[in-house]
């Protein structure tokens, strides 16, 4: 048994060190979604560990994505963004005070709507990526999408 975890703990990291960005962010806000759930199951059933623990996860995620943010290049959309996950991280600090569940469906409805965004970005880049490996520079796939 012990062999079989640790293999499939070797096989998560390298799924991990291996995937392209996109697939990193994406899961990150899965993550994200998913701990809130286990935060919110946790101030339900006073779970206080579960609900810190996933908390936690969660505002180190947040953190990541806003301090991975690119002002110059990303512009009013970065800030933007910078604006919506200081609010998110906010709201999930009042719901872990105040042990209210009601912040962090409200942080979760954020950030499904953001990932599915995400995802649209992320597929049209792999669209994109596609097309330049195989046809090179000469064909405009914005046109494609």
């Amino acid at each position: 048994m012990a062999n079989y975890l640790r293999g499939l703990q070797m096989y998560q990291q390298n799924r991990i060190v291996t995937a392209d960005p996109g697939t990193i962010l994406l899961a990150l806000y899965q993550g994200a979604v998913d701990f809130l759930c286990r935060a919110k199951v946790g101030m339900e059933t006073g779970d206080v560990v579960e609900k810190g623990l996933c908390i936690q996860k969660t505002l180190a995620i947040l953190s990541e994505f806003q301090t991975s943010l690119d002002f110059e290049a990303g512009g009013e959309v970065a800030k933007n963004l910078d604006d919506l996950y200081a609010y998110m991280i906010d709201q999930i600090t009042t719901a872990n005070l105040s042990n209210d569940p009601k912040p962090l469906d409200n942080v979760m409805s954020l950030l499904k709507t953001l990932q599915e965004g995400w995802q649209g970005a992320v597929a049209a880049e792999r669209k994109r990526t596609a097309w330049e490996e195989r046809y090179g520079d000469r064909v405009d796939v914005s046109a494609r999408a």
